[in-house]
């Protein structure tokens, strides 16, 4: 496997055990991810996806931290990661919720 430009790690609420809990799971997380995933085939980017257990960013969920950019996500929906992908295609750096 060729080292990713991007891994973008997606809360999917999971916290001990093998059922998931928590706002990002509720608020389609699972959904999100393959997406993402789809988008990236897509998009032909380098990249991958993980689901993260809980991200402890409840609040805001669902969240999805972008590495290694160290950049954070909340209020993740279809059309926030179509505009970050395209910004990542362009070759710039998305603005991430945290003020990084």
């Amino acid at each position: 496997m060729q080292k990713p430009d991007f891994h973008f790690l997606v809360c999917n609420s999971f916290r001990g055990g093998e059922a998931t809990q928590g706002v990002c799971s509720r608020k389609g997380a699972l959904d999100l991810i393959q997406y993402l995933q789809n988008e990236i085939i897509d998009r032909g980017l380098n990249a991958m996806v993980s689901s993260t257990g809980c991200l402890q960013w409840c609040e805001k969920g669902p969240v999805m931290v972008l590495y290694p950019q160290n950049l954070w996500f909340a209020g993740i929906d279809e059309a926030r990661l179509g505009a970050i992908l395209d910004t990542l295609e362009a070759g710039g750096i998305p603005k991430d919720d945290v003020g990084g």
